[in-house]
């Protein structure tokens, strides 16, 4: 049997949540696992949408 590591260079999450709690829990719940895999955070953003715009006809 043969085994080939590669290394991850880059890896890009995203998440979705309904609210920010929710939506940081998830990040922290990830950032463990990637712990776990030897990978570091290098940078971490987010962006909120409270609601959608109205269609007009």
């Amino acid at each position: 049997m043969e085994f080939s590591l590669e290394r991850i260079e880059d890896k890009v999450e995203f998440f979705e949540a309904s609210s920010l709690p929710e939506l940081e829990k998830k990040i922290n719940d990830q950032i463990e696992v990637n712990k776990a895999l030897l990978l570091t955070v290098h940078h971490v953003s987010h962006q909120f949408q409270t609601g959608f715009p109205s269609v007009s006809n």
